[in-house]
């Protein structure tokens, strides 16, 4: 499709300053995530004797099947979908059909054995979101603050006149105020980085009834703590069809303050630059306004402030949301997280044209 026809700017206008998420957060990412935790569940019942014991090779060949997902077989998945009209199930037959055709035709049956949806989407999302956050948005953030490290020590004693409440007040130096923004974000990133994902594998309503039901013998308690513990997730024990979403909600509020002091970052140097203290550099054949020749226009940070913004927007509707489902289960939520690639993409892309932003920036000594 052309990017003239996507109906939002960061699949059209800003595809490719963000294409690198699109492999941890896409439609695609999602249906490969099921895959792999359907086909590391199957693994993992061949292991307690709910299946028969798989050989080395079979194994491999199992694991092959998420290794080398790709786009057509993803595209297989949304065939089956679109006659069904349901996601996971989709995914269920897609794998069912494959194994059928090889060395594995007896196992059919016990894909997605026991499970509701939710066990397998609670995985699949957050899988998403802790790839993406250590291989992009973290190395993205760490850039940032290091960009904003070295010119701070560069002008660490270059003067300009601080304002309070807008108005002159005393000296500062130039260094010094940009260091107070890599001193805000560096503890922000760190708690990032620290915040544990949650997972549970308990089937329709949390009771793990079809699983006990079938092999009252088996502590599956035991055996879903130590499959979600094997992602590196905190087990959830107790829970309804889905799993809490606590953690996707310090999540986001971490990403939320990290935005807040980018947004400050922004506003701030877009002051300086008004204000003469620090000017812009060019770049070659770059425009700066259509009819007025000698501007040069802050638009990195005004389009990362922009694009905050909605990030900030969407997370204060995933916070007030993931809190509630009703009951035992509601789908109202599950379009929300459909939607966490939109948040993490505005992000990046404010991030990127921050750091962008930066980069043109030069001081007025």
């Amino acid at each position: 499709m052309s990017k003239l026809l996507a109906i939002t700017p960061l699949d059209g206008r800003y595809r490719g300053k963000i294409a690198e998420i699109e492999e941890f957060v896409s439609e695609f990412a999602l249906i490969k995530a099921r895959v792999e935790i359907e086909i590391k569940y199957l693994i993992a019942l061949s292991k307690i004797g709910v299946v028969r014991k798989l050989g080395n090779k079979e194994i491999k060949l199992l694991e092959s099947l998420h290794k080398n997902f790709d786009i057509k077989d993803a595209e297989k998945v949304k065939l089956v979908e679109s006659k069904i009209n349901h996601d996971v199930k989709a995914v269920e037959i897609y794998l069912r059909e494959i194994l059928g055709k090889i060395s594995l035709a007896d196992l059919t049956e016990f894909i997605h054995f026991g499970l509701t949806s939710e066990d397998i989407n609670n995985l699949a999302y957050r899988f998403m979101l802790k790839r993406t956050t250590q291989k992009v948005i973290i190395p993205t953030l760490n850039i940032l603050i290091s960009e904003l490290s070295l010119i701070s020590k560069k002008y660490a004693s270059t003067p300009m006149l601080a304002r309070t409440h807008g108005q002159p007040a005393v000296p500062t130096t130039v260094g010094k105020e940009i260091a107070v923004f890599a001193s805000r974000l560096s503890p922000e990133l760190k708690k990032l980085k620290r915040i544990q994902f949650t997972g549970k594998l308990n089937g329709a309503v949390g009771n793990y009834n079809a699983l006990h039901f079938a092999y009252p013998k088996i502590d599956w308690i035991k055996f879903s703590k130590n499959f979600v513990s094997s992602f590196d997730f905190e087990f959830s024990l107790a829970t309804t069809q889905i799993n809490p979403s606590e953690d996707i909600i310090e999540f986001f509020q971490a990403i939320q303050r990290i935005n807040g002091i980018i947004l400050d970052l922004n506003q701030d140097f877009w002051r300086y630059i008004s204000d003469g203290w620090f000017g812009l550099k060019s770049a070659k054949d770059e425009v700066g306004s259509s009819t007025m020749p000698q501007k040069i226009n802050p638009i990195d940070f005004e389009n990362s402030e922009g694009n905050l913004e909605l990030a900030n927007g969407l997370i204060e509707v995933f916070t007030r949301k993931l809190a509630v489902s009703r009951l035992q289960r509601d789908l109202s939520g599950s379009t929300i997280l459909r939607n966490i690639g939109t948040v993490l993409g505005f992000c990046l892309l404010a991030y990127k044209n921050t750091s962008a932003g930066i980069s043109k920036i030069s001081v007025n000594e």
